[in-house]
């Protein structure tokens, strides 16, 4: 960020992580995030999956397969999905991990900018994915999962923490009222850049501009017109627009799962104690992980 360049990768970490735990990939490792509609994969080798965050109805050899666990795919089968149940964003990891060049210490794709990742661009039809070296006994991986109770409460109406300022002091009680208090709908132009929200009108006192400063992920910009814009994997680094408020990051995830033209949001405010509480619980439940009791395949 301190070159003016985003830091990208996945809209719901939390999922990226869980994905890459399940089949025994350091919790960065690179995967794919797969929006609404999903890819058709052929696996040219044997593989480990793991599927988390958005259902998007996942396929395996033509057979309806579990979210949230590790999976053994043999070479020449397909994976696939059929179509979206739940959420905006998946991530598949595979074991071994997407190998593909870091940038600036990185392996996300900074599509806007039309680099890192692979080939800085979205993947496209024919594409063959490099993979890195995986563990030699992959099917004794097979059947590992996370723990439904620890998966994050996915909704197409949540009400998203937050943490006011740093720019608070800039609008109104009757504003800051009104941002704490409405429902907003997700507008359709949002991206991963930021989620535009359509509702209610947040009053400043006298202006919307302040001289730039950082931007950090989950911040909530709000310009002229009074409409909150909160900030995304692909922000921009810096800002001239007052900021109301932070998204905590233990509900960065639930608001990365909001579909853009459909769901709507409603914010509350928490302290910095509370959030970091949150934090570490969710964190801590990255260790929650389990085999499977006798083999499910």
């Amino acid at each position: 960020m301190r070159y003016g360049v985003p830091t990208s990768g996945a809209m719901d970490p939390f999922a990226l992580q869980v994905a890459n735990i399940l089949v025994g990939n350091d919790p960065g490792e690179a995967a794919l995030e797969i929006t609404l509609i999903g890819p058709t994969l052929r696996a040219t080798e044997d593989c480990l999956i793991a599927v988390a965050g958005a259902d998007l109805g996942l396929r395996v050899d033509d057979r309806e397969m579990p979210m949230w666990m590790s999976i053994f795919v043999r070479r020449g089968w397909v994976i696939e999905f059929t179509g979206r149940r739940s959420g905006c964003r998946a991530y598949l990891a595979v074991a071994g991990g997407i190998d593909v060049p870091r940038v600036l210490g990185s392996k996300s794709t900074y599509l806007n900018g039309g680099f890192g990742g692979f080939e800085g661009r979205a993947l496209k039809k024919g594409d063959l994915i490099p993979v890195g070296k995986a563990p030699p006994d992959l099917v004794s991986l097979a059947g590992r999962f996370f723990p439904s109770e620890h998966i994050p409460p996915y909704s197409d109406s949540p009400q998203i923490r937050v943490i006011l300022g740093p720019q608070e002091d800039y609008f109104t009680e009757e504003g800051i009222a009104t941002f704490l208090s409405a429902t907003y709908k997700v507008s359709p132009t949002s991206n991963r850049m930021g989620y535009r929200l359509e509702g209610p009108p947040v009053a400043h006192k006298e202006r919307a501009d302040i001289i730039s400063d950082g931007i950090p992920l989950g911040a909530v910009q709000v310009p002229a017109d009074g409409l909150p814009i909160v900030m995304m994997a692909d922000h921009q680094t810096t800002g001239g627009y007052t900021k109301i408020a932070t998204v905590i990051s233990a509900d960065i995830p639930l608001l990365a799962q909001c579909v853009p033209g459909t769901s709507t949001v409603s914010f509350k405010a928490v302290s910095i104690e509370e959030a970091r509480t949150l934090y570490i619980k969710m964190m801590e439940s990255l260790k929650r992980v389990e085999s499977p009791e006798e083999e499910w395949w």
